[in-house]
């Protein structure tokens, strides 16, 4: 059986006293649960989270990583170095990376493959802008996204990788996405991998939705069938949002 996962992204948010603070609310407050919890401080608090989680079920991971082992990449973090921290999972491909840092398939695809080579798992993401939605694209442009990336991946590689689908229209835009059509797309994502190797593997795969989910809304979003978790932006630096997400669970 495929995991329930819930992972926070904190992306460039709490200093190291507020990180320490949230961590130590969410331990205190974790529901008894399955689902595998992870969060992702910003990398300068990556050391700290790793030490103040020593006791606790939830996992640290990291907002991104470099696909080379070392060398003249300024503000960048290998794999190692993660991994000397006590990171074994990085999220890769956020859609933020690749609207803000021009982060391409191409690019994605070279830090799978370092990421998977060092034993990192990746957490991988993708999903459509509101111009592919609207014109029809977003399954054409998914599946695209998925077979640069990833297809080339030996299934044996796929027990490392965790998907996470993000319909970039449907955060902070105003627009909303249904739980209806998340299932839509995770269905057509599980199918799609299915094509690619075969349907046992597709349905082992972790497929996360990333869309705004919040504890209005995520035990509906929860409760669909091809949807194993999300992986939550700004209500997972609210102890009591997160904390009920994961209850949806």
């Amino acid at each position: 059986m495929r995991s329930k996962i819930v992972a926070g992204n904190w992306k460039m948010n709490k200093t190291l006293e507020q990180t320490e603070t949230l961590l130590a609310e969410l331990s205190a407050k974790l529901p008894d649960t399955d689902a595998e919890v992870m969060v992702s401080p910003t990398y300068v608090n990556l050391t700290g989270a790793v030490r103040s989680l020593e006791s606790s079920k939830i996992e640290v991971i990291a907002q991104n990583m470099h696909f080379a082992e070392s060398g003249a990449y300024t503000g960048e973090i290998s794999a190692e170095m993660l991994l000397n921290i006590g990171v074994d999972t990085a999220i890769i491909g956020h859609s933020e990376r690749r609207a803000y840092f021009g982060e391409t398939d191409e690019i994605l695809a070279k830090k799978v493959v370092a990421a998977l080579a060092k034993g990192i798992r990746v957490m991988f993401c993708f999903g459509e802008e509101l111009e592919d939605r609207q014109s029809g694209k977003h399954f054409k442009l998914v599946e695209s996204q998925l077979r640069n990336a990833l297809f080339s991946l030996d299934a044996s590689a796929w027990s490392k990788i965790i998907l996470a689908y993000e319909p970039v229209w449907a955060i902070g835009t105003g627009e909303t996405a249904s739980p209806e059509q998340a299932q839509e797309m995770h269905a057509f994502i599980r199918k799609t991998i299915g094509e690619a190797y075969n349907t046992a593997l597709a349905n082992g795969v972790s497929i996360l939705y990333g869309g705004s989910v919040k504890p209005a809304n995520a035990e509906e979003i929860f409760s669909k069938p091809d949807v194993d978790g999300g992986l939550i932006g700004g209500a997972s630096l609210v102890a009591d949002d997160f904390v009920a997400i994961i209850k949806a669970i």
